[in-house]
């Protein structure tokens, strides 16, 4: 008797860890398939009906594509006042530029990839003296590089920018939110988007959406810590990840995401 409680027992224990175990599968592919949908198929062609060209008042969401160097939403009527590659680098590379006018600039270029806010703390750390500004253009990437990039120019005390022809998108104006002043072109595109916030695809469904809301947090905490609106966030929350959102003027300046607007 006690042998054949036993041997139920362990049957219950098996069935029940194997359909623990067929649950994790389940949900694993569910989030995979939803991942690779989110980040793919919309480049197959689902929102090449969205308008192209600078953006104006209310119509301001443009279709995202990080692999374009110069997106067609930026003002080609305007010369941007330094020379931009013809191709944009695999990740972040940092360059000393003429900057005109404006002065020397460390031209910030590409997408951010792991590891970029190490090598530049390092770039940083080996700079003789600041440079007027540090100018961006880049498509974004990792979340949490552009935050730490941000910190270590606030910690400098660094100025920022983005100029004429050149576009801040994705996690990217997070690096612009760190200068002391941010100076914005009109004749340039500043976007924000959802964010991914690496959550493996193999992670539960609630593991994940608590890793979400944990980065969601930790990028309010850090625009309050740079001094802009946290409602900024409203921006990205409300426009997919294959699409942008370019913020015109008024949301610039009332964000304070940019405290000096250049017409």
């Amino acid at each position: 008797m006690f042998s054949d409680n036993f041997g139920t027992s362990r049957i219950t224990i098996q069935s029940g860890l194997r359909w623990v175990l067929i649950t994790q599968a389940i949900l694993a592919v569910f989030l995979v398939l939803s991942d690779v949908k989110a980040r793919w198929l919309p480049r197959l062609g689902g929102n090449d009906a969205l308008p192209t060209g600078p953006a104006t008042p209310g119509d301001q969401v443009r279709r995202y594509d990080p692999a374009r160097t110069l997106p067609d939403f930026t003002d080609k009527t305007t010369l941007p006042n330094v020379a931009l590659p013809s191709d944009l680098p695999t990740r972040l590379q940092f360059e000393f530029v003429d900057a005109g006018k404006f002065g020397e600039a460390v031209l910030i270029n590409g997408p951010i990839e792991r590891g970029d806010a190490r090598r530049f703390a390092n770039y940083l750390a080996s700079l003789d003296e600041l440079p007027d500004w540090f100018a961006l253009n880049s498509p974004g990437g990792f979340v949490s590089e552009a935050l730490a990039i941000g910190r270590s120019l606030r910690e400098a005390k660094a100025d920022t920018a983005v100029w004429p022809g050149m576009a801040c998108l994705s996690s990217c104006p997070y690096i612009l939110a760190a200068g002391v002043e941010r100076s914005v072109s009109t004749a340039s595109a500043v976007g924000m988007h959802q964010h991914y916030y690496e959550a493996p695809g193999y992670m539960p469904v609630f593991l994940a959406v608590e890793g979400i809301q944990h980065g969601l947090g930790l990028t309010m905490e850090y625009l309050i810590e740079m001094g802009i609106d946290p409602l900024l966030m409203l921006y990205s929350l409300n426009t997919r990840p294959d699409e942008i959102y370019i913020l015109v003027k008024e949301e610039l300046l009332d964000s304070q995401l940019a405290t000096v607007i250049l017409e």
